[in-house]
């Protein structure tokens, strides 16, 4: 084997196996070239006699592909321990020094081997002299040179930076040659046409010429070739076996039983590991654990792995930095006054600001910070002393988290834009109600007045001049009643509309009819409600003894109830149209009432007071439900046509939606209005829910109520309806749906009354 040196670059090594030196072919074991053998007495005879001198004399010469190709009987004669290499000596052997030599006018550089004949007259002394030049020539050759470079076998880079490269034997510095520049190196290859042959030998920092056979060699070994072409690396195959007239393989031997039968131990070895595998003793999707290696010194910040793992060390918070009162020259805002001075002496000292902004004239008038020392040795404390703790951000993507709504396409039919308007009145409208069939709408207004107007058209059918100013009107529900009940002043007041067929006025005007009222036996007991006739509209005033806010009807005609927020025990009241009686049911309220209302099936009824929403059994005159709503004042409640579902609007500005099978608590709340909410409003057909407020705007809603009691009811915004005035910082005051169509009126303080359609 060939002794382990330097690394040397890729000319180096490939020149080393097209000319091989005498000198490396002698240390190489079991190679083309042996190991001289000691010298004979007389050299000349014995060169004479040698059969490898004849054979090397009928050889001129040897080309590198076939150095390695030698004949048997040339295995012999140049064999160590043949007859002949006892009498040869090492420096009269035939394969001497100076019987390599190099063709300088051949560009392919190719290697002879001279023919020194026989017979030849050379004396022993000229072959002595020319064996001692042959061996000065291979002393000095650049294959045998050392390695300048004496830093080892150590990554080059170490020293990139470095103006030396190794050490010599005395321990100086070996300084690195200068290499030519990329101007000059651009130059000698266009004056030189070989220049693309040199090489730079990084390890021993010179420049080396390859020649055009390695250059051959180097292009097969990159095409994936041998480096000769004379060898062939797919020879054919040689089959030492005959087969030509032979009438039996090689063994004739019968073939044995067990070839033929089923081994019996395969099969009990393939019964136990069907029985291990269905067991589970057997697991072939086991993962295997992974050693979990990791520099000791390393940084953890180095690989992906380690930060997964969480890091070692986690870095101190950063100070806060100083705000806008701490500088020298903060706004007025920032600086306190001499009484909020004195007022931070008052606090406690956690509670005290840390830091009292001034103002100077100019940066240089800064005193020094009198608390700098202080805040540097808590901050050192911090460092040293406190515990630091990871925290765990999660990046949510925003669209992530809003709801996925229908599209406003799929939820039509919805109000969207206005189709007529009922102008008419002299003041505010502060309230609207549409008649049951739809074909009629009554407006009342601050002016006195109470309008009815037909939908289609907007014509003024009646006008009801009342004389004060009207806070809230409700119809009947019932189409074969046509009253109206207006809340005028303090006091209540039914009307006769006079729509309708002439058997629906005569049954109107029976219902109005009030005979004068007796003297009761005990004068003390004052009634709740005086029915008395009304001769000027035909009709019947309920005379309260506080004034009334609000008036609703049941959902079948006869009863009605009114709201007095100031009468204590008589706040909220029920009346019986048929009978002509009123009472009043609760004697204590949790609060002042605002608006009260009747289920639409069932016998419940809703008090709303400012904080809070009662449910009451008016069958078993107790309390069923308390819906707490969280709002700052309510103004305004409405209940789904199924019953189940109550929503209510503040002066905040907020919706909440209840669901009463659900919770007590809001199951939604929205912000929607920037002012109060004046009126809220339930569809009877359609899920529809809207909103008006002083903001001059109403808000249409989608509310799908599901009859699965697992789904959860689906809102959805749909459109803001704009059109009218403010007129003394009032906008929309009431808004209704109309019952069989998804229509909504609104009215408006700039005395307006406006309908909007699909």
């Amino acid at each position: 084997m060939m002794e382990a040196g330097p690394a040397r670059p890729l000319a180096w090594g490939i020149s080393s196996c097209i000319h091989p030196t005498p000198r490396a072919a002698k240390r190489s074991e079991g190679t083309l070239f042996p190991l001289r053998p000691s010298p004979p007495k007389t050299l000349a005879a014995q060169a004479a006699a040698s059969p490898l001198h004849h054979r090397a004399a009928q050889t001129p010469s040897l080309s590198p592909s076939g150095m390695g190709r030698v004949d048997g009987e040339d295995k012999a004669a140049l064999s160590p321990g043949g007859d002949d290499a006892a009498d040869l000596s090492p420096d009269d052997s035939p394969w001497s020094d100076s019987a390599w030599s190099e063709d300088e006018d051949d560009d392919e550089a190719s290697l002879s081997f001279e023919d020194s004949g026989e017979g030849s007259d050379v004396d022993s002394d000229g072959l002595e002299e020319e064996d001692d030049a042959a061996a000065e020539e291979s002393d000095s050759s650049e294959d045998e040179v050392a390695p300048r470079n004496t830093v080892g076998d150590v990554p080059l880079k170490w020293y990139k930076d470095e103006e030396h490269i190794g050490y010599d034997i005395s321990g100086r510095k070996i300084k690195k040659r200068d290499r030519d520049g990329k101007i000059d190196s651009f130059l000698s290859s266009k004056d030189n046409d070989d220049d693309w042959r040199k090489l730079w030998d990084d390890y021993n920092g010179e420049e080396v010429k390859i020649t055009k056979e390695e250059a051959k060699i180097i292009s097969r070994l990159m095409k994936g070739k041998t480096p000769h072409a004379n060898v062939d690396p797919y020879p054919d195959y040689v089959d030492w076996f005959e087969y030509a007239d032979k009438g039996h393989p090689l063994s004739n031997a019968p073939e044995p039983k067990r070839r033929f039968v089923p081994s019996k131990w395969e099969q009990k070895k393939v019964v136990k590991l069907v029985r291990a595998i269905r067991k589970g003793w057997i697991k072939f999707d086991k993962p295997k654990d992974e050693p979990n290696y990791y520099l000791l010194w390393g940084d953890d910040t180095d690989t992906a792995d380690n930060k997964r793992q969480g890091l070692s060390y986690i870095p101190a918070p950063k100070p806060n930095l100083p705000g806008h009162e701490e500088s020298y020259n903060p706004s007025v805002e920032y600086i306190p006054t001499q009484e909020e001075i004195d007022n931070y002496q008052l606090m406690y000292e956690e509670d005290r600001p840390k830091f009292i902004p001034r103002r100077f004239e100019s940066l240089r008038s800064v005193p020094a910070y009198e608390k700098a020392l202080r805040e540097g040795f808590d901050r050192c404390l911090d460092l040293y002393l406190c515990p630091r703790t990871r925290k765990k951000r999660i990046n949510i993507d925003p669209e992530s988290l809003k709801p996925k709504l229908p599209s406003k396409k799929d939820l039509r039919p919805y109000p969207r834009t206005c189709y007529l308007e009922f102008k008419g009145h002299g003041g505010p409208v502060t309230s609207l109600s549409v008649e049951a069939t739809g074909q009629w709408i009554a407006s009342g207004s601050s002016d006195g007045t109470i309008r009815v107007w037909e939908v289609e058209t907007g014509r003024c059918l009646k006008v009801f001049n009342v004389g004060a100013d009207v806070h809230h009107i409700s119809w009947n529900p019932s189409p074969e009643r046509p009253i109206l009940a207006a809340i005028v002043g303090r006091d209540l007041l039914l009307l006769n509309t006079e729509v309708g067929d002439e058997e629906t006025q005569v049954r109107t005007k029976q219902l109005l009819h009030v005979e004068e009222p007796t003297p009761e036996d005990d004068g003390d007991k004052k009634p709740a409600v005086r029915w008395v006739k009304n001769d000027k509209f035909d009709g019947i005033t309920l005379i309260h003894h506080r004034a009334a806010s609000t008036v609703e009807w049941h959902s079948k005609g006869d009863y009605f109830t009114t709201v007095v927020p100031t009468g204590e025990s008589r706040a909220v009241l029920l009346h019986q149209l048929s009978k002509k009686h009123s009472h009043h049911p609760f004697r204590k309220l949790p609060g002042l009432p605002v608006a009260a209302v009747f289920h639409p099936t069932q016998k419940m009824f809703f008090v709303a007071t400012k904080k809070f929403v009662q449910v009451y059994d008016l069958q078993k005159a107790e309390v069923v439900k308390k819906l707490e709503s969280g709002l700052r004042e309510i103004s305004s409640i409405s209940i789904h046509p199924g019953g189940d579902n109550v929503i209510v609007g503040s002066k905040d500005g907020k919706i909440c939606w209840f669901d009463t099978d659900l919770s007590t608590r809001p199951y939604k709340m929205l912000k929607n209005h920037s002012k109060d909410i004046t009126s809220v409003t339930f569809h009877r057909r359609y899920p529809l829910f809207a909103s008006s407020s002083e903001d001059c705007t109403a808000h249409v809603f989608h509310g799908m109520v599901y009859a699965d009691l697992n789904q959860n009811p689906l809102i959805v915004p749909l459109e803001i309806l704009r059109g009218h005035l403010s007129s003394d910082r009032r906008g929309v005051l009431d808004c209704k749906f109309h019952p069989r169509q998804p229509w909504l009126f609104t009215a408006g303080a700039d005395s307006v009354v406006r309908l909007y359609c699909d």
